[in-house]
């Protein structure tokens, strides 16, 4: 299991969003009205995005998500395995059935809107590429922004760069080839019609 957290706060981020100096959240920590949650190595005081939530007095009943995909109904059983792993260690489960490189999927914009509403305190996944297959780190920095930790059930091994590029290619390559067999069929439907 591997977790992607978000960076805790330093003490200029932490009063930045609060909207006062830092001079400011010295005093409040002097005078016992907060605490940080640690202190570096080098002695510098650290925040949570809980922390700054509970002092902005944003509604703190988040609650867990899995996202669970699949690419075709082929895959429905694949679908409820993983719905069934998550449901044991999420509150919710969002299930989306689509290609990984389809940033339409309902599910999947239900999702980024939670995280933006910063509904979500963790999002659990299978794999990685069970989000989308390119650019999960945006999604990752949403969390981050929205101060959400990502937990990822099954750990990825390390696989060379030349390997996750070919896998890369031939991922693009099925979703076109498909995209164009669908469009053919659609082409083909109509004239038969």
């Amino acid at each position: 299991m591997k977790k992607i957290s978000h960076a805790p706060l330093s003490i200029g981020q932490f009063a930045s969003g609060l909207g006062v100096s830092v001079v400011t959240i010295r005093r409040w920590c002097r005078v016992g009205k907060i605490s940080e949650a640690f202190r570096t190595a080098g002695g510098h005081r650290r925040f949570t995005t809980g922390q700054l939530r509970k002092l902005m007095g944003l509604n703190d009943q988040r609650y867990s998500v899995g996202y669970a995909r699949v690419s075709s109904h082929d895959q429905k059983s694949d679908l409820l395995t993983q719905a069934n792993r998550l449901a044991g260690v999420s509150d919710r489960v969002i299930e989306d059935l689509g290609s990984g490189l389809n940033c339409k999927k309902p599910g999947l914009r239900r999702l980024i809107a939670t995280l933006l509403n910063h509904e979500v305190s963790t999002l659990y996944l299978t794999h990685t590429d069970r989000l989308v297959r390119f650019g999960h780190e945006l999604i990752f920095q949403v969390c981050r922004w929205a101060g959400t930790d990502v937990v990822v059930l099954d750990d990825e091994k390390e696989i060379p760069f030349e390997q996750e590029l070919c896998q890369d290619v031939l991922t693009l390559m099925t979703v076109f080839s498909a995209r164009l067999y669908g469009k053919r069929s659609h082409k083909n439907r109509k004239l038969t019609a």
